[in-house]
């Protein structure tokens, strides 16, 4: 982990998420994801875990975090992407560099200081599922 890496993860949380005041029905279930889970980018395992999270959020469809202890962190080169959900909070972006030399712009996110409710997430990445594979 670079020490850019391990200051954005050590982030304090910035208190409760404002979107359950103003959406209380908004579900968002964090559960450990049974067996072992792997992202892939082209040939390149990018994660392997048996310690993943699945997140079921509202009707989108379930993501899968992983462990950063169980990342190829030197596969991601952080971008200045960002985005905010008010019920997980800031996100931070990597793009992936696959070794066939193909690149997956801003395709793994994670959320450094998550709001309360969401600080199982903390030190763990997700991979968007239309340019990394993910699965068992």
């Amino acid at each position: 982990m670079s020490d850019a890496d391990s200051a954005s993860e050590t982030k304090t949380a910035p208190g409760p998420a404002p979107g359950f005041a103003d959406h209380p029905a908004h579900n968002i279930d964090i559960a450990p994801c049974p067996g072992r889970q792997r992202a892939l980018f082209g040939d390149d395992v990018i994660a392997d875990s048996k310690r993943a999270l699945i997140v079921r959020e509202a009707d989108y469809p379930p993501v899968i975090y992983f462990p950063r202890g169980d990342v190829n962190m030197a596969l991601l080169q952080p971008t200045s992407h960002s985005s905010h959900c008010p019920f997980k909070g800031d996100a931070s972006y990597w793009s992936i560099a696959g070794g066939d030399g193909k690149s997956g712009e801003n395709a793994a996110w994670s959320y450094p200081a998550p709001y309360d409710e969401m600080t199982p997430l903390k030190g763990h990445v997700a991979f968007y599922a239309d340019r990394v594979r993910v699965g068992p």
